[in-house]
């Protein structure tokens, strides 16, 4: 199921962004087989299988990359492959002997997607980071945050998650469709300096317009405009405001039972702290859930400030199916929705080299060929 069935990718282990856009492949209906250590690799935050949520839907064949035995099958592997995934250091994967001129010799329609923090050439090409270094590299960080206050790390969904592996998935496809025109594979370099980059491509448009300034706090959507920032309630729980326009910001005041008249020029920067403080101190007499009752059939753009324990509960969230249960674990649903060709229901995570045997033979690997890579170690279970 899904608009990439029968789409082949062959996923070396790693974590972070490139598990999220093998995850968004798989999810999407593609066959994704992951490569794992032999061994135990002693990278990421460790946790239960069934909670390494971005290895969903996909079977794990565990080979030793540092036995030839072991190179010679993943070449086999990436013989039928129609894409790869690798996030490692530039460099490794030649060393290994799987870099791109190998494998594309073995299969020029090969798309081989490559998925760093810096991208493959540069100055710090070969120097570590985090998500938080690279969108520190991008204006991103700078530009996040409140007033007067350190920058505020969003989490890591700039660098890693949207600037790397959603960023990763689209130039695979884009890549994937060139291949099937042409018969012709090619490598695709995505860096997450790039990624977060092209992610503030409107900002940097307003910033060049004079319309956003280097000031982080200050700006429409940086929190520094009242009508684009979350509220303290009453029970201490938030609600994300966000009028941009005039005509619902009209709507908000209605309903706050504020007469626009009494206000000052809400355009005019120099009144946003009187307007914040009005506002605040409206929000502040009633609870978050009896705010979100009173707004809820408006356009005064005013929703709850939900946690990770309360957004699966939400309406809206629960008539759509945005979040599913797999094996008992809470999880977003496969995004985006295919009317034709529908996603299937993610299937749970396996632990490293879960299928190994299972997979292989899937993969055209005869099973006297395993049965040797088993006994001498070159494959585990």
């Amino acid at each position: 199921m899904g608009p990439l069935a029968g789409i082949r990718v062959v996923e070396f282990a790693g974590i972070g962004p490139a598990p999220m856009c093998a995850m968004m492949l798989a999810d999407a209906g593609a066959e994704v087989l992951r490569i794992d250590r032999r061994e135990a690799s002693g990278i990421g935050i460790a946790k239960p299988v069934r909670y390494d949520l971005l290895a969903r839907s996909r079977r794990s064949a565990a080979i030793d990359l540092k036995h030839p035995d072991g190179i010679a099958c993943v070449l086999d592997l990436v013989a039928s492959a129609d894409a790869l995934i690798e996030g490692f250091r530039p460099g490794t994967m030649e060393k290994l002997g799987l870099g791109p001129d190998v494998c594309l010799a073995r299969n020029p329609a090969l798309v081989y997607g490559r998925l760093t923090g810096w991208g493959q050439t540069g100055p710090l090409a070969q120097t570590a980071g985090h998500d938080l270094d690279y969108i520190a590299l991008t204006g991103a960080l700078h530009a996040t945050g409140r007033a007067g206050a350190p920058p505020t790390p969003p989490l890591n969904l700039v660098g890693d998650y949207g600037g790397g592996g959603m960023l990763l998935a689209f130039g695979l496809v884009a890549a994937l469709l060139h291949a099937r025109a042409t018969g012709e594979g090619q490598v695709v370099d995505a860096a997450m300096t790039d990624g977060s980059a092209l992610l503030m491509t409107s900002l940097y448009g307003m910033h060049g317009a004079g319309l956003h300034g280097d000031t982080r706090g200050t700006n429409l959507l940086d929190s520094g405009a009242p009508y684009y920032d979350s509220y303290a309630c009453a029970d201490g729980l938030y609600v994300a405001v966000a009028p941009i326009e005039p005509k619902f910001r009209r709507i908000l005041l209605d309903r706050l039972g504020i007469d626009p008249a009494d206000w000052p020029e809400q355009e005019d920067a120099a009144c946003w702290p009187a307007l914040r403080a009005r506002l605040a101190t409206a929000f502040r007499t009633r609870t978050r859930d009896e705010w979100c009752a009173l707004f809820e059939d408006s356009d005064a753009c005013v929703a709850p400030v939900l946690s990770l324990a309360e957004a699966p509960h939400h309406p809206h969230n629960m008539a759509r199916g945005t979040f599913v249960t797999v094996d008992g674990v809470v999880q977003p649903a496969p995004a985006p929705r295919f009317a034709a060709t529908p996603s299937a229901m993610p299937t749970p995570p396996e632990g490293p080299g879960a299928s190994t045997r299972a997979a292989l033979d899937a993969w055209g690997i005869g099973a006297e060929r395993i049965d040797a890579l088993e006994r001498n170690g070159v494959i585990g279970r």
